[in-house]
């Protein structure tokens, strides 16, 4: 059997038992607007919009730890869902590219905080597709019946690995964190899912050890507009269901513009997308839960609808997930 028949047998068989069973967020009280930008590069506000639709982002405070903002998700998750309780979650995984160290991971730090002690805690290192593979490797997880609730954040503090006398890059990147609790279901909500890497693209988007980002912009909007909406299709093929019959997209916020343009590719409205970039910049792997809590926050969400979560960024590295949204 070849790599790809693998792959794709895999794929072709997705199972799920797992269900959305509440959401939290949280980004920093300190902003970064166009205006402050202006200052310090060659930019300005019209520019920066036109280029990006980004309009502010958030930083964390010196004091303030990629660890710090994932626990403030996880609070407000079970602030606003009483019946979740703590100790009775099972796993807790993180997707993140900036931990404040090597180890312990951001996730063994947030176990302690909240008091989930029997929970297994990893982190996840896919960058911008982090979240949804983390939501996958969570699916597995309820799958070998061993857990039960699983915990799954995307937590970023992408402003101090920003390079900021660089014109094209310090406008996107802004901190954040987003969570979302699993739990088993009799019929899970996740339909289909893909997944894959071009490692050979990796040098797009990377960052050194004590380094700052990088980003070959104009190469990764290519791949991005090659595979995200073809990644998309697959997944409703996949469940055999048409493209008119999906209620949300919800892409990493990379871009906008990046937004705008898949949308047209896949001919589908752009008020079908849900994104977070506008008001939070390029939050990496806390993009989707943060646009997915807003969404929910506002009303926009209904159980049964059908959304396609989508991730992509540095690896090159893409991550999708159908589901049916169950909050």
């Amino acid at each position: 059997m070849s790599t790809t028949t693998a792959v794709n047998d895999r794929l072709n068989h997705f199972v799920s038992n797992a269900r959305i069973a509440a959401i939290g967020s949280y980004v920093p009280e300190e902003t970064i607007t166009n205006a402050d930008l202006e200052r310090l590069v060659d930019t300005n506000d019209e520019w920066i919009v036109r280029r990006t639709g980004i309009e502010v982002r958030h930083r964390a405070a010196d004091n303030e730890t990629t660890s710090d903002l994932a626990i403030a998700a996880v609070r407000d998750l079970l602030s606003r869902f009483p019946d979740v309780v703590a100790e009775e979650i099972d796993a807790i995984l993180v997707a993140t590219t900036t931990p404040e160290r090597p180890f312990p991971s951001v996730a063994s730090q947030v176990q302690s905080a909240i008091g989930a002690r029997s929970a297994f805690a990893i982190d996840v290192s896919a960058a911008c597709a982090g979240f949804v593979s983390a939501l996958q490797l969570a699916n597995g997880l309820l799958l070998s019946g061993t857990y039960r609730k699983v915990l799954v954040l995307g937590a970023e503090s992408l402003t101090r690995i920003t390079d900021y006398t660089d014109r094209s890059t310090c406008i996107l990147f802004g901190d954040g964190a987003g969570a979302v609790l699993l739990e088993t279901a009799n019929e899970g909500s996740f339909l289909a899912a893909n997944a894959d890497t071009d490692g050979s693209g990796g040098m797009h988007v990377y960052c050194d050890p004590g380094a700052k980002i990088v980003q070959n912009g104009r190469e990764v909007y290519k791949w991005a507009l090659t595979v995200v909406p073809s990644g998309v299709q697959d997944l409703l093929d996949r469940a055999g269901i048409p493209l008119e019959k999906l209620d949300w997209l919800v892409p990493h916020s990379a871009n906008l513009r990046m937004i705008e343009a898949i949308c047209e590719r896949l001919d589908l409205p752009l008020d079908k997308a849900l994104q977070s970039v506008v008001l939070n910049g390029n939050t990496s792997a806390a993009s989707i839960p943060l646009a997915l809590d807003a969404a929910y926050r506002e009303g926009k969400l209904a159980t049964g609808q059908l959304m396609a979560l989508y991730g992509f960024g540095s690896g090159l590295t893409r991550s999708g997930l159908l589901l049916r949204w169950t909050l």
